[in-house]
Parts: C-alpha cells; sequence; structure tokens
C-alpha cells in the first residue's frame, strides 16, 4: 500500500469519525429538546410550536448558508428534492403528536426504535447498501437495550404492549423519516451540507405551516410566557437547525443502517440529563438497558461497512 492510498484511507476514516461524533450530538440535542419541549406542551399547539422553531431554525440555518456561500444562495437545482425531502420530514412531525393523540410517549420510543432497522432496508432500496451480519445484530442489540429503557425495565409492561391506531400513525411517520437520511446522499448533487439543510429546512417548515394554518392563527403569540420561548429557541438552534445539519453531515460519511442507529441512545442521554438535573437517578436494571444500547453501537460503530 503506497503512501497515497494510506493517506485517502486515513482521511475516510477521519470522516466516518466525524459523522459518528456528528451522530452523538445529535442525540444528545434531542434528548435535550424532551424536558424543555414538557415545559412548552401545555402553553402552545405543537403544529403552532413546531412552526415557530422551524421559522427561527430556517433563518439561523439561512445565516449559516449565506456565510459558506459568501452571500449568496440562488435558486435551488432541481427544488423537488426539498420537496421531497421535507414532505418526509413533516410527515414524521405531523404523525408524531397526531399519534399521541391516540397512544402514550412509551409506545411511540417502541415504535421509534423500529428506524434504524427500516433505514437499513431503504439504504439498500435506495443505495444498494448491503450491511454486514454483524452490524445487524448490533442493531437489534442496540434496540433491545433501547427498548428496555424506554419501558423502564418493567416486563409486563413490555409484554403488554398493544399495537393500535396510534402505532400504525406514527409507523407511517417513522417510515418517512428512516427513508430521509439514505435519500439525502442519493439527492445531493455536491451542495454544501449547510446550503442543503437550508433549503429542506425551508420546504418542511412550509409544509408544517401549511398544515397548521389555523393552530398558528389562533395563537395569542403576545401573550406566551418565558419559558416558551427559551424553549422554541433551543428547540430552534439545536433540534431544528443543528440536528438538521448533524443529520445531513453524517448521512454523507456514514450508511444509512449507521446513521440513525444513534437515535437509540436518545433514552440514554434523557436518564443522564435528568440525573444531572437533580431530577433522580434511574433504577439498576434501567441503567443496565442503557448500558446494552451502548455495548451494541460500540460493536456497529467499529464494524466494517
Amino acid at each position: 500500500m503506497n503512501a497515497a492510498t494510506d493517506h485517502s484511507t486515513f482521511a475516510t476514516g477521519n470522516q466516518k469519525l466525524l459523522g459518528h461524533l456528528a451522530m452523538l450530538a445529535f442525540s444528545a440535542f434531542v434528548a435535550g429538546s424532551f424536558s424543555l419541549g414538557a415545559l412548552a406542551a401545555p402553553h402552545l399547539g405543537p403544529s403552532a410550536l413546531n412552526a415557530a422553531r422551524f421559522l427561527l431554525g430556517t433563518s439561523i440555518m439561512g445565516g449559516v448558508a449565506l456565510f459558506a456561500m459568501n452571500g449568496r444562495i440562488g435558486w435551488p437545482r432541481a427544488p423537488w428534492r426539498y420537496g421531497v425531502l421535507g414532505l418526509l420530514m413533516a410527515i414524521f412531525f405531523v404523525t408524531m403528536f397526531w399519534a399521541l393523540q391516540f397512544t402514550s410517549p412509551v409506545a411511540t420510543g417502541a415504535v421509534f426504535t423500529l428506524m434504524p432497522l427500516a433505514s437499513t432496508f431503504f439504504g439498500w432500496v435506495f443505495l444498494g447498501q448491503v450491511p454486514r451480519g454483524v452490524v445487524i445484530a448490533s442493531l437489534v442489540l442496540a434496540g433491545i437495550g433501547s427498548v428496555w429503557v424506554i419501558f423502564r425495565g418493567d416486563l409486563d409492561a413490555l409484554l403488554s404492549f398493544d399495537v393500535g391506531i396510534g402505532e400504525i400513525i406514527f409507523f407511517f411517520g417513522v417510515l418517512c423519516h428512516a427513508a430521509y437520511a439514505p435519500l439525502v446522499r442519493r439527492f445531493n448533487r455536491g451542495e454544501p451540507v449547510a446550503l442543503f439543510s437550508f433549503w429542506t429546512l425551508l420546504a418542511t417548515g412550509l409544509l408544517i405551516a401549511i398544515y397548521g394554518a389555523r393552530e398558528i392563527a389562533g395563537t395569542e403569540w403576545s401573550s406566551l410566557p418565558p419559558v416558551i420561548w427559551i424553549s422554541i429557541l433551543y428547540l430552534s438552534v439545536f433540534t431544528t437547525a443543528g440536528t438538521f445539519f448533524l443529520l445531513q453531515f453524517a448521512s454523507m460519511r456514514l450508511p444509512a443502517s449507521k446513521t440513525l442507529a444513534y437515535g437509540y441512545l436518545t433514552p440514554s442521554f434523557i436518564i443522564l440529563f435528568e440525573g444531572l438535573l437533580g431530577h433522580g437517578w434511574a433504577t439498576a436494571s434501567i441503567l443496565a438497558g442503557a448500558a446494552v444500547t451502548v455495548l451494541g453501537l460500540g460493536v456497529m460503530a467499529f464494524a466494517r461497512d
């Protein structure tokens, strides 16, 4: 192996490492949104909340894109690509809140754990990616640990899980999100990540705003408490602009089977944050489930693509 090949291999390895680190940050940002989202929920409807976060998040990413493009953002090539990606993400967010009218957060969390395996399937369909057996096994192991955490180590609650209309609704949203990651790589035509993220955010936000127009118009924005604006700011910066950027960044460097697998870490990060905030630590049984998740993802991260 010559020096040029060594350098290329090293550079590729570094890019993959950055992809893994990006998805670690992605999971942490998503986990942090749960506490703030819970504070905002009693005061603001889901459509209005998402429209506000996407408006601010798109503005932030637009500024980043302007900087990256030296102040020039022209009309995108093949804008239908962003329409497709925006529609997929809009369906995910809408079905998530729609499903919660019929089922519990625990049940939606259990359905969410299907996403990495679904993304693996779409990675094969759209990109021809065929993961190794050890990757599939590690995803299943991490998923088992994540489900155990979601059900708080209660075997009876897990066994009594019942698939109803809410779970079916959210399952379609999960499929849309799972298809999103491989399509980012399929649709990208060499655009910088910031620019690609900006147009995708804009499309997603517009579709959500159209869906929730009545709720948005009926919201008394001037009377909202400060905690709402703090929540919107966090959601906009970290779990909208930040996560869209990180997911697209990682999707260009990692196979679909590995990209969304880091979503399994979200319940574990929530446990960590709640403990650090003084809200109490999880039981040993739940922590064991979190450890299994970390172990599974560790095997996945070091396994060959």
